[in-house]
């Protein structure tokens, strides 16, 4: 077989192939996407050529031929924050088993680009998975009838979910302040929008109102470490000893600012995190907080979304899975102050 030279400044296509091989473009297209409907001594003509001239499909071409893409995009509101570093770990390992490609997404904590690129992942991805949504129920629910989707932290009917449960580990971390002598507790809240932070609110008040013990409200602030000053602010002056806080970044910039004001932690003031971020043992001081296995929730949510795209390999067909948290205590929280 004669080889015919392709110009080294661009792949091969489909015609350099028929080319080479004496067939018409299209046979080419169906040797390489039906087989089938090839006899089998021109389709190994063909894969011969295709491996002599370097070739490799147009995953676009490929995806209008065969309606899939090979991709899912993942989505995450904020890229910087080290809670969806895990996350994405465990997504990317699960989907790479899998033969998928991870599109990666920051949608910037705004509704507006979480809804643009659903939209736009529709013709370029098999499917998504969206963690810590900020649409509202009714967006959500409507984006999950046009494609395959489980949502992270997001619990909404009809839409497969993996949930983390620190709602539950709220309990924990008032009791381990109660423990301490604590009477006066805060919970530093953050996006108004964010499900899981209504449902910790929701349980922590209801378990304060049980045991007698007086939790307020602050905030909401916007879920990054520069918005700890504020929180350290309104914390103080709330006249409250110990905060319970809506994720690690806010309660490391609390600690940052506490310091700056000369206040103790944990002699003034005791402080709990959420999520147990890389970096939240390295605190001065050690960063208590809620701990999750944010890796395995990746893995999870693949799973039930790879039991979507091909029913048929099996895997079940759940539509909920919850990920248990639990606290774990370092140095930010200690007795009472006197």
């Amino acid at each position: 077989m004669a080889t015919q030279p392709v110009a080294a400044e661009r792949p091969a296509t489909i015609h350099d192939i028929a080319a080479l091989c004496g067939v018409a473009a299209s046979t080419v297209s169906r040797a390489l996407t039906n087989p089938e409907r090839v006899n089998i001594r021109t389709r190994e003509r063909i894969r011969a050529a295709a491996v002599e001239l370097n070739y490799t499909p147009n995953s676009q071409a490929k995806a209008l031929s065969s309606g899939k893409t090979g991709a899912v995009g993942v989505l995450v509101p904020d890229i910087t924050n080290p809670f969806y570093f895990d996350l994405i770990r465990g997504t990317q390992l699960q989907l790479k088993a899998a033969g998928y490609t991870q599109l990666l997404v920051d949608t910037e904590e705004s509704d507006e680009v979480e809804a643009s690129t659903l939209d736009q992942l529709r013709k370029s991805a098999d499917g998504v998975i969206v963690a810590a949504s900020r649409l509202n129920d009714t967006a959500l629910a409507e984006a999950a009838t046009r494609m395959p989707m489980v949502t992270v932290n997001r619990d909404v009917e009809g839409v497969p979910a993996v949930i983390i449960d620190t709602p539950s580990a709220m309990t924990q971390a008032l009791d381990h302040l109660i423990s301490l002598g604590h009477t006066s507790v805060a919970y530093v809240s953050g996006p108004v929008v964010s499900q899981s932070g209504s449902r910790r609110w929701a349980v922590l008040s209801a378990a304060a109102e049980d045991r007698g013990i007086e939790v307020r409200l602050l905030g909401p602030f916007v879920p990054k470490t520069q918005s700890g000053a504020a929180a350290a602010d309104a914390a103080v002056h709330s006249g409250v000893s110990a905060c319970i806080v809506f994720n690690d970044l806010i309660a490391i910039g609390m600690l940052q600012r506490l310091r700056e004001r000369g206040i103790r932690v944990p002699e003034d003031i005791s402080i709990v995190g959420c999520d147990d971020i890389f970096g939240a043992d390295f605190c001065n001081p050690p960063l208590t907080t809620l701990s999750s296995p944010i890796e395995q929730a990746g893995r999870m949510a693949v799973s039930m979304l790879l039991a979507q795209l091909n029913p048929l390999a099996g895997g079940g067909s759940r539509s909920r899975s919850v990920m248990p948290t639990h606290l774990t205590v370092r140095g930010s929280t200690g007795p009472a102050p006197k």
